[in-house]
């Protein structure tokens, strides 16, 4: 019998580019481990199915005004009464991009995966200020130890 693969779901906002940037370098990273299928998805676009579906989810969102951007609270309150429940456990991680600064992204993005129950699976990654060529070998490195993890059943 084949195994089924596991999946990663890395959803994301992006207006000016950046984060866009951001989110390709991190699936980049856990398309490596050929094991676990990744879906990535812009936070407009990914529903309560796709975060149904999956074995792991990273979160990416610029910081705007101090606060995650609105379309990765939209794509929280879109799914949190289909898939609370169901999804106790998930194993998560966050990353954030911020012209200075960024905690209060996380904070609050972290604070509303404690709602659902998910398990922060590794560090949250920060980016403050433009992101350097070393900013995106980390995000990939991120995303390849979230899905190496998945794969082993680590997380």
């Amino acid at each position: 019998m084949e195994k089924k693969k596991k999946s990663l779901l890395v959803i994301y906002h992006s207006q000016g580019g950046t984060m866009d940037r951001l989110a390709q370098r991190f699936a980049r990273g856990a398309a490596l481990e050929a094991e676990v299928a990744v879906i990535l998805k812009k936070a407009g676009e990914a529903d309560a199915n796709d975060l149904l579906q999956c074995d792991a989810i990273a979160i990416g969102s610029p910081e705007y005004f101090g606060t995650m951007a609105g379309m990765i609270k939209d794509f929280f309150d879109r799914t949190f009464e289909t898939a609370q429940e169901q999804t106790i456990g998930l194993p998560f991680v966050l990353f954030v991009c911020a012209g200075n600064d960024g905690r209060g992204a996380l904070t609050q993005m972290d604070r509303i995966a404690a709602g659902y129950k998910w398990r922060k699976a590794l560090e949250h990654r920060r980016i403050a200020g433009p992101p350097t060529e070393q900013d995106l070998a980390d995000l990939e490195e991120l995303g390849h130890t979230l899905s190496a993890g998945l794969d082993f059943g680590i997380f």
